[in-house]
């Protein structure tokens, strides 16, 4: 069997409705590794039958489902794209050429709804006042913290993430920081999901994934304060989140929440 070129991502729970559609959708020449996290639904079941590479991942949240796709993707490109058709796969196209042809490190689509109702207000509001805390924390002109992002495997695989719950899309982008990655977004669409939300369609799910980033915001600072008053001065970056003191393995795979933010 071919090495594909590009590993799809898919963080799965309970999306055996919308899988059909999400992988009838995969440019040609992309893989799926739809990462089941718990489903009771039959997910698995469908995603084997369109095709895609299942993988199975005990530990409930959004960065274990994460963390276990990457583990088993061998693409030189990895995409990560939500498994509830509110997103075209076929709009990772754009962002993997970027990454390719040199002009950023990290391609992440900018969500722009295209149904009423896609996007709910808790959830825009939310991730607006991330993108805000973002920007300070890291310089980055980002509108938007969205799930469907593409980079280089192995260079994911150096930044050595270990969020294992909601924060797990903010730390890639604060360790991309760390380690000096250019990282840009382009406009996606973003339609009405097929059934239930696990995370950001709720109140309370939101409200869980504000805190998982929350605490990521200031653990960044606190390293890059310290840093700043041991380099006297010079400009120094951060050590990567996942390395931060107070932060170990054990410590990023306890986790409650669902596989979606």
């Amino acid at each position: 069997m071919a090495v594909m070129n590009v590993d799809v991502i898919l963080p799965c729970l309970d999306e055996a409705d919308a899988l059909p559609e999400v992988l009838g959708r995969l440019p040609t020449g992309y893989r799926a590794i739809v990462v089941d996290n718990g489903s009771t639904d039959g997910s698995a079941d469908v995603a084997r039958a369109h095709g895609a590479l299942v993988v199975t991942e005990p530990v409930k949240g959004f960065g274990s489902a994460c963390a276990a796709g990457v583990a088993a993707a061998t693409a030189e490109y990895v995409a990560f794209c939500d498994a509830d058709a509110s997103m075209d796969p076929a709009e990772l196209v754009p962002l993997v050429a970027r990454v390719a042809t040199g002009h950023t490190d990290l391609a992440l689509g900018r969500r722009v709804p295209t149904t009423p109702g896609a996007w709910a207000p808790h959830a825009r509001f939310a991730n607006r006042v991330l993108a805000v805390l973002m920007h300070r924390a890291t310089g980055y002109k980002l509108r938007d913290l969205g799930p469907m992002r593409v980079m280089r495997r192995e260079d994911l695989v150096a930044l050595d993430l270990r969020d294992r719950r909601s924060g797990y899309p903010l730390e890639m982008v604060l360790a991309a920081h760390a380690a000096g990655w250019r990282v840009d977004e382009s406009d996606i669409g973003y339609a009405q999901r097929i059934g239930d939300s696990k995370v950001t369609g709720t109140l309370r799910g939101t409200i869980n994934a504000v805190k998982d980033m929350s605490r990521l915001l200031r653990t960044y600072r606190r390293a890059a304060q310290t840093a700043s008053r041991e380099a006297r001065g010079r400009i120094v970056a951060p050590a990567p989140v996942g390395q931060s003191a107070g932060s170990t393995p054990e410590m990023a795979a306890s986790t409650t929440d669902g596989a979606r933010s």
